[in-house]
């Protein structure tokens, strides 16, 4: 088997089966498994009776767990097997049940890859329906960067752009810090040299902990904006769809990058980070008072932000 796609649900019946749909025409000889992250609404019966239905099962199988232990959990349940197996994958594609991949996706990341033995991991194009890119190529998250993603001034923005963690969207495959989850073909010999994805991390950031910890082993990382897919961003969990902006933020998400920060930074440049951040996010408020901006901030961000990270020391 060349390509394992995996793909984690959690309550998005009707996304993953239009993501597998999308898929069908695309998998070939390879396989796909879908994972269930014990939903407890019937998606599991659901993806099942698709499967069935459309004559699937020659390609993909689902996986049922009896947990919800986040999205690296999940993964590492259908990836830790496979990477066993004698027949196991050559590379393992991470797929948002909240995407649907275009014509060609799924072979122009396999060509990449093997066209490029020296990359461990790469990334897609994510989109629109209509085409328009999103921001899916990153740096890595730094202390300055917190400063300017609390802050969100222009003129702080200018002055720190080296430090942006989104990247503007590439034309061209290039080497980045690291890519979004959503779509991300990893090659096995990067697991075997920094292990699966970390599930101390329920949601979010174990995708940038992964393309750090690749990076410190000697791999890297590409986006291939020639492998297009489309991204509902936010469908499946909800915490970045920008319609729900004031929805406010879970307690994992702060967790989890608290967790990367003292990872990957230790203590004292996380408490500079957070400080920075916090200082930055105060002027924001400020600013946006007196200019009588919109407030599409998430509910309580400020207080939550310093209720998981300053006052939780």
């Amino acid at each position: 088997m060349k390509l394992l796609i995996v793909i984690v649900n959690y309550r998005t019946a009707d996304l993953t089966i239009d993501c597998l749909r999308s898929l069908r025409e695309q998998v070939r000889n390879n396989r796909a498994v879908v994972v269930d992250g014990d939903s407890q609404d019937g998606s599991a019966q659901k993806i099942a009776s698709a499967i069935m239905e459309n004559g699937w099962g020659r390609w993909v199988s689902l996986l049922a767990l009896d947990q919800n232990g986040g999205f690296a959990f999940a993964n590492n349940a259908a990836i830790r097997p496979a990477l066993r197996a004698p027949d196991g994958p050559q590379y393992v594609l991470l797929l948002n049940p909240d995407t649907l991949a275009r014509a060609g996706a799924v072979g122009s990341l396999l060509d990449f890859m093997d066209s490029h033995p020296d990359v461990g991991i790469a990334g897609s194009r994510l989109e629109e329906l209509d085409e328009t890119p999103h921001q899916s190529a990153f740096r890595f998250p730094s202390v300055l960067s917190e400063l300017e993603s609390g802050a969100r001034i222009g003129l702080v923005s200018s002055l720190l752009r080296r430090y942006l963690v989104p990247m503007p969207v590439p034309r061209e495959a290039c080497e980045v810090d690291w890519v979004a989850g959503a779509s991300m073909i990893v090659r096995r010999e990067v697991f075997d040299a920094v292990g699966l994805l970390d599930e101390h991390y329920f949601m979010y950031f174990e995708e940038v902990d992964f393309c750090l910890r690749a990076r410190k082993a000697g791999w890297t990382c590409w986006y291939v904006p020639e492998a297009r897919v489309v991204h509902l961003v936010g469908r499946s969990s909800g915490v970045t769809d920008a319609s729900r902006a004031r929805m406010r933020r879970p307690g994992y998400w702060f967790a989890s990058r608290r967790r990367f920060f003292l990872m990957h930074y230790g203590r004292a440049r996380t408490l500079a980070a957070d400080m920075l951040w916090a200082a930055g996010f105060a002027l924001w408020r400020f600013r946006r008072a007196v200019f009588r901006r919109p407030d599409n901030d998430p509910a309580h961000l400020l207080t939550d932000f310093l209720r998981y990270n300053l006052l939780l020391r």
